[in-house]
């Protein structure tokens, strides 16, 4: 069935998928990495650093980074929970206010090509994708070593 070309054309969609992760859309307010942990903030609930940490696959210590600028621009803020040890982050009204903005931009782009696809094939390749990703974390996890037991 060839499957090592499908995996080498597997890997060259991915990576042309990943180069778009960095993509700049005209009229931008936010760089890549405060749209990323704006739409973790605003699409979901607070999280800790450890958990944006987690959740975007990055160090620690970049997130950390990326927090700090984040808030310095205005965009996240810190806050005390009584029952957590860690503070949260969340995004700022204005935070808030500049992801919905740039989110409609890059909408925009994606709106157009699932029209170009139409409405069955957009839906066959979200469930795809889905799968795909779910594969993914399936293989992920068998790859990390278990947590030694109490």
């Amino acid at each position: 069935m060839g499957e090592d070309r499908v995996l080498r054309e597997l890997g060259d969609e991915l990576m042309r998928l990943s180069r778009r992760r960095a993509q700049t859309y005209p009229g931008s307010e936010l760089d890549t990495s405060a749209f990323r942990l704006l739409w973790l903030l605003t699409e979901g609930p607070p999280r800790t650093l450890r958990e944006l940490a987690d959740e975007l696959q990055l160090d620690l210590s970049t997130v950390n980074r990326q927090v700090n600028a984040a808030i310095k621009h205005g965009l996240v803020e810190r806050y005390a929970v009584a029952e957590s040890p860690s503070r949260l982050l969340r995004p700022t009204e204005s935070g808030r206010a500049a992801y919905v903005h740039d989110a409609a931009l890059r909408a925009q782009v994606y709106d157009a090509v699932l029209d170009e696809l139409g409405s069955e094939r957009a839906r066959a390749l979200v469930a795809e994708l889905r799968e795909l990703n779910d594969g993914l974390d399936r293989a992920h996890s068998r790859l990390r070593p278990e947590p030694p037991g109490p």
